[in-house]
C-alpha cells in the first residue's frame, strides 16, 4: 500500500488513527498493540504470504535481543549469537535481493550457464535488516531499554517508516512507547500533534503528485530511449539528468516528510532525513543532509567498525570507500549502484583530503583557499548529478550513452517546435535548421525546461519542510547549525485557520491530480 494510493488515504490511515484514538482513552498497551496489527496488516497488503517471513524473523531477532542483553551468557556466547544474528540478517536479504545478481556475476565469470530463479522482493527489506542489525548491536551493547515483544514488533513495523525509511535506531523509537511515563505523553498528544501530521504529510505528498511525478515524464522517456540504444543529444541528456536529479529528491524527501507526518498523527516522533541535500557546498555535508538516517547506519555500523578515522590516513580513506561501495550495493543489485556508491566513495575521499590540506594550509599560516559558497554549491551540485546517472540507468552502456550526450558528443538537437521561436537567431548565425531541430525524445517544447526550472528553484532557495514547521519540532533531531526554530518568518507554520485553510487547500489539489497511482523510488528496496 502506497502513501499516495486513495487505499491509504481514505480507508487505512483514518481507520488506523480513529481506533487508536478510541483505544488510547482506555488502554494504553491495547492501542500500540492495534497500532503493531495495524502494521502488519499495512505490510501484507501487498504480498499476504510474506507476512509470515516478517513474523519468524521479528521471533527470531527478539529471542536473540534476549540472549544479548543476558548478563548471565559470557562476552563470548553474547559475541557469538551477535555475529550468527547479523549473519542471519544479512543472508536473507542476499537470498532475495542479491542471488539472482551474484550467480549471474559467478556464471559469467566461469563460463557456466547457471540460473537463478528470481524471486519477489519483499518490501522494504533492506530498511528492516538494516533496523534489526542496529537492533541486535545496541541490545548488545546495553544501550537499549528494557522492553517486551510488542514494543520490538511495532519498533520494527511501525507503518510510516516500514518500507522506506527513515532507518530509526531503538533508542529513538522504542523510548517513546516503553514506560509509564512515555505512554503517559502518548495519552496526553495534543491536538497540535493531528495539525502538524496533517501539514507535514500534505507538504510531503505534494512533493510526490505535483513535483516529482510530473518531472518524471521528462526523464523516463530519454533514459528509455539511451536504455533501447538511441544516443540522446545535449539537450535531452541534460534535460533528463536534471529532471531525474528532481524527480528522486521530490520522490523521496516527500516520502519523507509523509513518514514523520504519519506518524506524529499518532503522537510519535521519527528522525529527520532530509535537510534540503542541494543546497550542500561540499559532499561531506551531502550526506549529512540526503538520506541522513542511512548516512548515521553507515558511519556507526559500518565504517566506525572498520576502524574509522582512527587510523592512518591510506586506511582511513579505504574504510571511506568501502563503507560507501557497500552503501551503493545496498541500493541495488546492479553493477551501475556499485560504481555508484565508489563514486561517491572516491567523492568523500578527495573532500576529506582537501579539507585536510586546506587545514594544514591554515596551521602554517597560509590563507585559507576555499570556493565560495555559491562555486562550491554549483561543483557539487553536479558532483551529485553526475552521480545520479549511474543510480538511474539500468546498464553500464546505458550511463555511458547518457554522459556522451552531456559531453555533447552526440550532437546537439533541438525540439521542432523551438523553431518557430528560435527562427531567427538560427538564420542571424547561418545554421541549418534541417540538421538543428529535430524530434527529441521527452522534449517538445518549453514546457520541460519551464518545470524543471521551477522546480530547482524549489530545491534550491525555498524553506523545507522541517523549517517550516520549526517551532513544533517536527522530527526528533534538527539539523546542526540550523537556526530556524530561532526566527519567526510569515512563512512559518502556526496552528491558525489560515494555516488550515492552506493545507486543506494543498491537500485538495494534490488528490485532485492523483489520476494514476506511482510508486515511490525507494519502494521495494
Amino acid at each position: 500500500m502506497l502513501f499516495n494510493s486513495h487505499e491509504f488515504l481514505f480507508l487505512f490511515l483514518p481507520v488506523a488513527w480513529m481506533v487508536y484514538v478510541l483505544v488510547r482513552r482506555t488502554h494504553l498497551r491495547g492501542a500500540l498493540a492495534w497500532l503493531t496489527v495495524a502494521s502488519l496488516g499495512f505490510y501484507a497488503w501487498w504480498y499476504p504470504p510474506y507476512l509470515a517471513l516478517l513474523l519468524s524473523s521479528l521471533c527470531g531477532n527478539f529471542a536473540l535481543g534476549r540472549i544479548l542483553m543476558n548478563p548471565a551468557y559470557s562476552q563470548r556466547v553474547r559475541k557469538f549469537w551477535l555475529v550468527f544474528g547479523t549473519v542471519a540478517n544479512v543472508g536473507v536479504l542476499l537470498y532475495f535481493k542479491y542471488a539472482t545478481f551474484l550467480v549471474a556475476n559467478a556464471a559469467a565469470m566461469t563460463g557456466n550457464d547457471w540460473q537463478w530463479a528470481a524471486v519477489a522482493l519483499p518490501l522494504g527489506i533492506s530498511f528492516i535488516t538494516f533496523q534489526k542489525i542496529a537492533y541486535l548491536q545496541d541490545m548488545y551493547a546495553g544501550k537499549i531499554t528494557p522492553h517486551g515483544f510488542l514494543e520490538f514488533c511495532l519498533f520494527v513495523t511501525f507503518f510510516p517508516q516500514l518500507i522506506a525509511g527513515p532507518i530509526v535506531h531503538p533508542g529513538e523509537l522504542l523510548p517513546q512507547f516503553v514506560g509509564d511515563e512515555a505512554l503517559k505523553r502518548l495519552k496526553d498528544s495534543r491536538s497540535t500533534d493531528v495539525a502538524c501530521g496533517l501539514t507535514i504529510f500534505a507538504i510531503g505528498l505534494a512533493k510526490k503528485v505535483l513535483l516529482a511525478d510530473e518531472v518524471a515524464g521528462f526523464a523516463t522517456p530519454v533514459f528509455g530511449a539511451a536504455s533501447a540504444g538511441t544516443e540522446p543529444s545535449l539537450l535531452a541528456a541534460w534535460g533528463a539528468v536534471l529532471a531525474y536529479t528532481l524527480q528522486l529528491y521530490f520522490d523521496f524527501s516527500g516520502y519523507s516528510d509523509m513518514a514523520i507526518g504519519a506518524a506524529r498523527l499518532f503522537g510519535i516522533r521519527l528522525p529527520l532525513n532530509f535537510h534540503s541535500p542541494y543546497k550542500s557546498e561540499s559532499i561531506s555535508e551531502f550526506w549529512r543532509r540526503w538520506h541522513m538516517t542511512l548516512s548515521r547506519f553507515l558511519r556507526d555500523y559500518i565504517y566506525i567498525p572498520l576502524g574509522g578515522s582512527r587510523c592512518s590516513k591510506p586506511r582511513r580513506f579505504f574504510n571511506l570507500f568501502a563503507t560507501m561501495t557497500l552503501g551503493g550495493l545496498w541500493h541495488g543489485a546492479g553493477w551501475t549502484f556499485i560504481l555508484w556508491g565508489m563514486l561517491h566513495g572516491f567523492y568523500l575521499s578527495i573532500n576529506h583530503f582537501w579539507t585536510e590540506w586546506n587545514a594544514a594550509r591554515v596551521a602554517r599560516g597560509a590563507r585559507s583557499f576555499e570556493l565560495p559558497k555559491v562555486a562550491a554549491c554549483g561543483v557539487t551540485f553536479l558532483a551529485v548529478v553526475a552521480g545520479w546517472v549511474l543510480f538511474r540507468s539500468d546498464t553500464l552502456a546505458t550511463a555511458g550513452s547518457m554522459f556522451s550526450g552531456m559531453l555533447g558528443l552526440n550532437g546537439l538537437l533541438l525540439p521542432t517546435a523551438w523553431q518557430k521561436l528560435l527562427g531567427p537567431l538560427t538564420k542571424a548565425l547561418s545554421l541549418d535548421a534541417s540538421t538543428l531541430y529535430g524530434a527529441v525524445a521527452g522534449f517538445e517544447g518549453m514546457k520541460e525546461v519551464g518545470w524543471v526550472a521551477a522546480a530547482l528553484a524549489v530545491a534550491f532557495f525555498a524553506p523545507n519542510t522541517q523549517q517550516i514547521l520549526a517551532a513544533w519540532e517536527p522530527a526528533l533531531v534538527a539539523f546542526p547549525g540550523d537556526k530556524s526554530a530561532e526566527r519567526k518568518a510569515w512563512w512559518q507554520w502556526q496552528p491558525s485557520s489560515a494555516w488550515a485553510l492552506a493545507g486543506s487547500c494543498l491537500m485538495a489539489v494534490t488528490v485532485l491530480r492523483m489520476t494514476k497511482i506511482s510508486e515511490f523510488l525507494y519502494f521495494q528496496f
